[in-house]
């Protein structure tokens, strides 16, 4: 009975797009397709050829084989170094393969006498060891090692990201990395979320099988791309048991070793890993017994063995892991549970790496300071502010094992983040200002720039001399732009007149930028930099500056660019303080806002505060709001004074929902998936997401020409998506349009606290109610997973993350 079996190998998921020519006669393409099978010919007894496929009959005419082997060659891309090497076939589509190790990697020289470079034991009693890439023969010489040394049990954890493959090579199979031809010398990382690092190794041998067959049975690999000496070379590819992935390398040999574990735990090369891999390293505690709190103390504690390429950078950090681990394990009698306690524990394992020379003194980069030229400055600050990311990490997972450890992990490291999702806002708050806050805030590099520039679009310039002043209807509400001295005293006139009467009024400025008048006009530094103290200070040193330097300066004005010379600089406090003493009713404060972001905590809590003070003192008080235009950040501050107000003075009727006609409407209302999450979760959520649209449609009606409404740009935001221009600004769209969500959320979640803590005056602040009853109602878990789920999988983009949606962002760099 005839069998129809075949030997190809299905494309790759990363399809290349090269079109390459491989016809010819029906008999030669049977000849090939033989040749790729590899059938022995003392087992073939006859070869049939036909328009379909070649049919195979054994000697002992027992079995018949019909080959469909026909590979597409159009399916693959081809390419070459430079044009003095040889035209091949590219991996993954545009990858070429080279070898993982070069040898001056192995600095300490212990890959003949270990079996794989840089292979060293962590001084002190913890069995800790770290090394490089080895290759199959190095691995089961390591394992040898550690069994001489009296290593019972070894957890062997592989560290890297990018994918690895070996190649049979005189009895061994040495590792071999896809990389790119503009950098031959760095491996690939990042190459696709949706698949491990497993599955794309397996896609490349798939590959490498394919490209074989397509070239008499070899494929090209480069060994040395520093010279290209006998480069590329061929290798000999007959089957996939030419060609091991780095799972066969590590597993196999664990068979003779039951005792023995793997785990691939991939780290990033900079920074901090992701929450998920921390969770995952946790799991390999959680099942490995001899790793637990409750293990058996006459047994020996395993080996540790962390391995990336070279065995330094990735390497270090995984034993930087392990020594916390152990720790715990022989030396954490007690489990205290605040984050400041755990500095001990990192400071004894900082100093057994400093022993071990695997911590470099520079490593933090504080000379890059000293370094000329823009681009390299910043290099080396992003690199500074990784390796602190990553050493905070390093110090809030060992607060983590404190709390957790003694508990056998009841919760992941992800989670227990989302419990104390005030770690996210103090990671948010890491710069470099400490390192680099300048004498001087005004420099030849720094220009400054009018921010008077705010589109009138409610036309009362001319009447109020300030863009966009407005009030919420029937309420001592106001809003508007930043205003100048002439402009504050117009306002000041309008609201104590005999009209309006206000005897008693607080001015909240929402503004986080540095903002001056200078003859007459408010600017704003342009590139202001890191703001390192408060933004009163940073104002009345920059005015300083400008009036001690005496020399002509850059300004952006409506018009055009101009050189100015100030002979008058007054900061905003300055002009508040002279209003004071024309209006002793007066009251000042600034509460900085960062624009199109949801309020911090403590914002609420500021706003809450200054707004009951105020009210205690004077029950008719008026509030205004500004920001640099009156928009954004003014609008959702006067939203939550209304919800406020409503909770102190009674709310208005609320009429039934109007039924609105138009196309996804249900978004257009604010009825995303994730807001009706919270909702579900929140008591009376739905009367407490009703009346903050009532808020929302309050306060938007003062603005209808803005056309401009907190909950309705969330939506609109979205859909620009589509017609970005560039994947940086769709980037862009998609960070905005979260943060128009998350502020929406946040309005609800303020809305019901107000409602729950009303009984007791608010006295518990709403940062409180948030760690101290939302969080563990699982808030900042659904906070932490924030996106379209309608549109997309949220999980798609590092946004969805607090981690990374809570970070200060530029328009330039936004991570993917």
């Amino acid at each position: 009975m005839g069998t129809s079996a075949s030997a190809t190998s299905q494309a790759a998921p990363f399809a290349p797009t090269h079109q390459a020519d491989h016809q010819g006669n029906g008999m030669a393409e049977h000849r090939r397709s033989l040749q790729s099978v590899n059938i022995h010919n003392s087992k073939t007894k006859s070869i049939i050829t036909n328009k379909v496929a070649p049919v195979v009959i054994t000697n002992n005419c027992r079995e018949e084989f019909q080959i469909h082997d026909k590979i597409q060659s159009s399916n693959y891309s081809m390419g070459r170094i430079s044009d003095l090497l040889p035209e091949h076939y590219l991996v993954l589509g545009e990858f070429f393969m080279v070898q993982d190790i070069y040898n001056r990697a192995d600095v300490l020289n212990t890959t003949k006498s270990h079996g794989a470079p840089n292979f060293r034991k962590v001084k002190g009693n913890y069995p800790l060891f770290g090394m490089g890439q080895p290759s199959l023969n190095g691995f089961k010489q390591v394992l040898q090692r550690l069994q001489i040394d009296g290593c019972e049990e070894v957890v062997f954890i592989c560290v890297r990201e990018e994918p690895v493959v070996f190649f049979r090579s005189d009895g061994d199979f040495i590792p071999y990395t896809p990389r790119g031809r503009e950098n031959l010398h760095e491996n690939l990382h990042d190459l696709d979320r949706e698949l491990s690092a497993e599955q794309i190794e397996l896609s490349i041998r798939k590959e490498l099988c394919d490209f074989a067959k397509l070239s008499e049975n070899m494929f090209y690999v480069y060994n040395d791309i520093e010279h290209f000496k006998d480069d590329p070379q061929q290798v000999q590819i007959l089957s996939e048991e030419d060609i091991h992935v780095t799972e066969e390398v590590y597993k196999r040999p664990l068979f003779s070793q039951p005792l023995h574990r793997y785990y691939r735990l991939p780290l990033p090369m900079e920074g901090a890993p992701l929450e998920k891999t921390f969770d995952a390293f946790v799991n390999i505690l959680r099942v490995t017994p001899n790793l637990s709190l409750m293990r058996d103390s006459s047994r020996p504690l395993p080996a540790l063995l962390f391995s990336c390429q070279v065995g330094v950078g990735r390497t270090n950090l995984g034993l930087i892991l392990g020594a916390i681990v152990f720790h715990h394990l022989q030396g954490a009698s007690e489990s205290p549970r605040y984050l400041w306690y755990s500095v001990s524990a990192i400071s004894i394992t900082v100093y057994l790496f400093k022993e071990n020379n695997l911590l470099n003194e520079g490593h933090i980069f504080v000379s890059c300071f000293c370094l000329q030229g823009k681009s390299t400055k910043a290099y080396f600050l992003q690199r500074t502010l990784q390796s602190l990311e990553r050493y905070v990490y390093l110090l809030v997972f060992n607060a983590y094992l404190h709390d957790q450890y003694p508990q056998a992990f009841p919760q992941s490291f992800s989670q227990w983040l989302c419990m104390n999702a005030w770690i996210y806002r103090l990671l948010a708050c890491m710069d470099s200002s400490e390192l680099s806050a300048p004498a001087s805030l005004i420099t030849d590099g720094i220009r400054v720039s009018s921010k008077f520039l705010a589109t009138d679009l409610l036309s009362t310039a001319k009447e109020m001399k300030v863009a966009n002043f407005r009030r919420v209807s029937k309420m001592a509400l106001y809003g508007m732009a930043q205003p100048n001295s002439e402009a504050l005293a117009v306002v000041m006139s309008y609201l104590t007149d005999q009209r309006r009467g206000h005897s008693t009024i607080l001015w909240l400025n929402l503004q986080e930028e540095l903002v001056l008048e200078a003859n007459g006009q408010m600017f704003t530094p342009r590139e202001p930099g890191t703001i390192w103290l408060s933004p009163q200070e940073m104002e009345l040193t920059l005015k300083h500056d400008i009036l001690r330097c005496e020399k002509w300066l850059g300004v952006i004005t409506e018009q055009d660019k101009q050189m100015r010379m100030f002979k008058t600089c007054h900061t905003i406090e300055e002009l508040f303080v002279h209003q004071k003493s024309v209006h002793p009713g007066l009251s000042y404060q600034r509460i900085p806002l960062s624009d199109c972001c949801a309020p911090k905590e403590e914002v609420f809590d500021q706003l809450l505060e200054a707004m009951k003070s105020s009210l205690a003192e004077d029950p008719n008080c008026a509030f205004i709001f500004n920001c640099h235009d009156g928009k954004d950040r003014t609008t959702a501050a006067m939203v939550i004074a209304t919800l406020t107000l409503w909770h102190i003075n009674g709310f208005p009727e609320c009429e039934e929902d109007e039924f609105v006609s138009v196309p996804n409407a249900k978004y257009t209302k604010g009825e995303f998936e994730v807001v009706m999450q919270v909702v579900r979760v929140l008591p009376e959520g739905h009367r407490v997401k009703r009346e903050v649209d009532i808020a929302l449609d309050v306060v938007s009606e003062t603005m209808t020409p803005m056309h401009y409404h907190l909950r309705e740009i969330i939506i609109s935001t979205y859909r620009q998506i589509k017609m970005a221009k560039s994947e940086a600004d769709a980037q862009w769209l998609r960070l905005r349009s979260l943060q128009y969500l998350e502020r929406y959320i946040y309005l609800i979640l303020f809305n019901c606290y107000l409602h729950l803590e009303k009984k007791d005056s608010w006295r518990r602040s709403f940062s409180q109610w948030m760690s101290q009853v939302a969080a563990r109602a699982g808030v900042y878990a659904i906070l932490n997973h924030l996106g379209f789920s309608e549109f997309e999988n949220p999980d798609d983009s590092l946004m969805a993350r607090l981690r990374f949606r809570w970070l200060p962002h530029s328009a330039q760099f936004i991570p993917m």
